[in-house]
């Protein structure tokens, strides 16, 4: 099992469209093989700062997501909205 967290920072008047964008696709997300959660959180101080947070069965199956049409289309339409680039981290659980 991995853990993937993406830090995403958005022009303050993208994150109601970056919403949009991400009510539309969390269920098929959701759906997608391998995939075991999703969230969608943000930063208590700093409104236009987001993150995901998606737990996989392995990093074979994120891969797949990856090179999904349907993260393909997601990502297209999210990154336009940012203000930096985002950062992403794929953990593990150091001690199950």
């Amino acid at each position: 099992m991995i853990k993937r967290i993406v830090k995403m920072n958005f022009r303050k008047e993208n994150v109601p469209a970056f919403l949009e964008v991400f009510e539309a696709s969390k269920g098929a997300i959701c759906s997608f093989p391998g995939c075991r959660h999703l969230e969608l959180l943000q930063s208590k101080t700093e409104k236009n700062i987001l993150f995901t947070f998606s737990v996989w069965e392995n990093e074979h199956a994120l891969e797949n997501y990856r090179q999904s049409e349907l993260f393909i289309t997601t990502w297209r339409k999210t990154k336009v909205l940012f203000s930096e680039k985002a950062e992403a981290w794929t953990l593990e659980m150091l001690h199950p």
